[in-house]
Parts: structure tokens; sequence; C-alpha cells
């Protein structure tokens, strides 16, 4: 045995050199380590763990609390592509209004009242819905809509007359999107036809406040009739919302 084994199995009581290398740090009780036997860099655990490089961490799960993201981080939320935190988008239709015309309306001008949420015979509406004040319909929340419109005219035998959806952008501004109109076909006829026809448009709402629309008549020759019932929609206006913009 050499004198190293022999110093070695002193030292560590039953220990041989070919041991030492893989000593147990556990098992130093005592004595102090040179500086050449420490790392070159000494890390401080209140400073060097507090600014320590995320690329330096190769395993283990990072908690959600401690990513660095935007937002607010709660179970109503995601974290998305961009490191931010969002609601996820709801899925189906959110909203769905139906309004209607109360009252025979017979002049060209913009229909401003007489106007009523469909509310018989088990209609409802989903979402908050639309808010009216004098003919002017406000959206909910943004997003692309459906609007629509029916309408229920009678028109005398020399007669046109037409429903438009009228749109804003600025809350200022309006602009025909969609006509029904009901032409003098019937000319000649000894009778008042009643006339029923549609028009639709997807809005796109990218404000609330700016994004608005309402409904005008035009073109009445005398004796013509825009229709409406508090009972039952003969003059009808809806909105659905189909999805974000």
């Amino acid at each position: 045995m050499t004198k190293a084994r022999d110093l070695a199995n002193i030292i560590s009581g039953g220990f041989t050199a070919d041991d030492i290398p893989n000593l147990d740090t556990a098992k130093i009780t005592t004595g102090t380590f040179a500086d050449a036997r420490m790392p070159s860099t000494v890390l401080n655990s209140n400073v060097d763990l507090t600014n320590l490089s995320a690329t330096n961490l190769t395993s283990g799960t990072v908690p959600i609390a401690r990513l660095g993201s935007s937002g607010t981080k709660d179970s109503t939320t995601f974290l998305r592509g961009d490191n931010t935190f969002g609601v996820p988008p709801l899925g189906g239709i959110t909203e769905a209004d139906q309004w209607r015309l109360t009252a025979d309306f017979s002049s060209s001008a913009e229909i401003t009242s007489n106007l009523e949420r469909v509310d018989t015979y088990g209609n409802g509406y989903l979402g908050t819905g639309m808010t009216e004040s004098s003919g002017v319909f406000t959206f909910p929340s943004t997003g692309y809509w459906l609007v629509m419109a029916q309408a229920t005219i009678l028109s005398n035998q020399y007669g046109n007359a037409l429903l438009g959806i009228m749109v804003t952008t600025d809350n200022s501004t309006y602009n025909y999107s969609n006509q029904i109109r009901q032409g003098n076909a019937h000319y000649g006829y000894s009778t008042e036809p009643n006339a029923t026809g549609s028009g639709f448009s997807i809005v796109d709402v990218t404000s609330t406040s700016n994004v608005k629309v309402k409904f005008r008549t035009g073109a009445f020759g005398a004796g013509s009739i825009l229709r409406g019932d508090t009972n039952t929609t003969v003059t009808g206006f809806s909105f659905i919302r189909l999805g974000d913009t």
C-alpha cells in the first residue's frame, strides 16, 4: 500500500484514495476550502438569484405567477402567443334582438317613434340587446352585425315607396346601405295592394359611439303606407352579432 493510500485510510477512516474525488461534501465538517477550489464567480442568493436569466433555466416548470406577461391572469383569461392574457372568444351568436313598428307610417321621413322591442308570443332577445332613442339604434358591442329590415307597404295604384337601412360611421352623417322598394308595378289596378320585402346589411361596428343605424322611408306617393302593428311584426328590424370586428 502506498503512503498516499495509507494517509487516505487514516484521514477517511476506511476510504481509499480513489474515494476522495467522490467525497460527499456533507462529510466535510471542519476546515476551510482554499479560494482556488471555489468557483470563479460566487453566487449571491440575494442578488444573483433575483437577476437570474431565464435562459439559464434548463429544467423544471416556471409558475404562471412568474411569467412576465401583461393582462389579467384569472380563470376567465388565457395566455396568448404574444405573451399577453386575453379573454377567449365566445362560441356561437351572443347577441340577437328584434324590434318593430307599432303603428302605420305614411310619410317620406326618418322613423323616430312608434318602435318597440318584439315582446309577444314567446319572443325574446339574446345578450344585452340594442338601445333605441328617437329612431337611432345603438349597438351594445363592437363586431360584425347583420341588420335586417322587413317592410309591409300599402301603395296606391300610382305610388312608389321604399324603406331604407341607414348607417353612420361618425355618429353624424347617415347613408343608405340598403333599400326595400315597392314600385308602381300595380299601375292600372283598382285596388291598393300590400307588398312585403326585406333588406340586409352587414355593418362593421368598430365603435359603439360612432357606428349606428336608423331607418327611413322615401318616395311615398299619396296614399302609400308603411304598415305597423303592436301585436305582430309586419314591419320589423332584426340585429344579430356575427363575430368580432
